[in-house]
Order: C-alpha cells, then structure tokens, then sequence
C-alpha cells in the first residue's frame, strides 16, 4: 500500500474541507490500476447500466459542437462513452489523481484529451461549456456545494449537468443497512486487493457525509437549474439526472 495514507484519520478528513483532498486524491492515486474492475464487481455489474442510463440522458441534450467536461473523471469511462455517441463533441476528462489521468490518456487517441484538475474549481471560463458531467465526483469534494456553484458559474445558460452518484438514504434504517453493507464490503475488498480496507472502506462513510438525494435538488434549484431528467435506484442511495442551467 502507498504509505501515503498511514496514520490519516479519515472521519477527521471528511468532516474538514480544508483536509478532505489530501486523503481523497491519494487515496484514487491508490486504486486507479484496479478502478473500473471495482466499481463492477462492488455493484454487481449495475455500474455499466447506470452509466448508460446517464448517457442516455444527456447524450441528446448537449448542444451541437458543443464543450463538455467531464469531471472527477477518474480512468475515462463516461467522457469515452459519450465521445463514442457524439464525436461532434469537444471533450475534456478533468480529475485530481495523477494516475488516473495517467490511465485515462493512455486511451486518448478514442476522442477526449484528459487533464489534471478539480472539480470545484473547473477549468474553464464564466459560462463557457455546454455539458458537463460527473459520474461518483460530487461526493468527493471537499464542499459539494462549492463544487456545484462552480458548475451553474462555468456553464453556459441553458448548458446541462448530468451527474450520477450515491447519496445518503433519507430513510434511517435503510440507511444504516445500506452503509452498513458498504462498509463490510469494502473494507474486505479494500485488504484483499490492495492490503489496506480503507481505500474501499471510505465509500460509506463519504455517503454518510453526503447530501440525501432531496437535499441534492434542493441546492440545484437554489443554484437556477432545472432537473430535465432523473432516475433513482436503491431507495434513494443511487440515483442520476440531467439539470438545465436556467
């Protein structure tokens, strides 16, 4: 294991923006090699349905030519997919792990160019893309309510967000069977590939500090978006959605 993250307290992390990053991005650095193999082994092989859901979505939405970032990007996963549907895109794959986007790049020459960036603080100009999406990203911000206004401000009027991500259950026995699941699950995935469970058991307790899904379309609308499109899965646990800048 990279001992980048020995003797980190993760509650302490997740409960201070100012630290969040310097257990999260490491933590990524971590798991890139074995990234996608996870996210369908832990869903049982819903994670590609979901994301093809998303596309679904948005696919037909993004203006024509248009800009779209794809944020958190981890190994490129969306940002390819949705190049495959619309090659008339301009696509940039943005994430905060060098090794992710390390992985991300070695499959380039498909379409998006991939960068190393944050998702709350894009990069890109006032009101300038299209689309931008984000598959597991908000919740692994340091302030997703930052991350979000940052969104609304880089977004163009009437540009999409399509984002897809666990949130935290608001029914409170759901919710402690849920995170309780994932807990166990991923700590045990978390030792036996890579010697350490917290790199798989952070996944709970990031839910457990997220936003319910309610609260989630609260702050969007706050922000001047418009949900266009949504679907939920797993008693509000999961859910993803496509939002218009107003």
């Amino acid at each position: 294991m990279d001992p980048s993250l020995r003797g980190l307290d993760l509650e302490a992390h997740l409960t201070d923006p100012a630290r969040k990053q310097q257990f999260v991005t490491p933590m990524f650095d971590i798991i890139a090699p074995r990234y996608d193999a996870f996210t369908r082994v832990f869903s049982f092989g819903m994670d590609a349905g979901w994301k093809r859901a998303l596309l679904d979505l948005v696919a037909p939405r993004v203006a024509q030519g248009g800009t779209v970032i794809d944020g958190a990007c981890g190994t490129g996963d969306l940002a390819f997919q949705l190049q495959a549907r619309r090659p008339d895109l301009v696509i940039t794959g943005v994430d905060a792990s060098t090794r992710m986007i390390a992985l991300a790049q070695a499959g380039a020459a498909r379409g998006p160019s991939f960068v190393v960036g944050d998702l709350g603080a894009l990069p890109a100009a006032d009101g300038t893309l299209d689309a931008i999406t984000a598959g597991y990203g908000y919740r692994n911000t340091p302030d997703w309510r930052a991350a979000l206004a940052d969104a609304a401000r880089a977004l163009k009027p009437g540009g999409v967000l399509a984002t897809l991500d666990f949130h935290r259950p608001a029914n409170a026995l759901w919710r402690a069977l849920f995170l309780g699941y994932l807990r166990v699950a991923g700590e045990l995935v978390g030792w036996a590939w890579h010697g350490h469970g917290i790199v798989y058991g952070y996944i709970a307790p990031s839910i457990a500090h997220f936003c319910t899904l309610a609260e989630w379309e609260h702050e969007l609308a706050r922000l001047g978006f418009v949900i266009e499109a949504h679907e939920v899965r797993l008693l509000g646990g999961v859910a993803w959605m496509v939002a218009r800048k107003r």
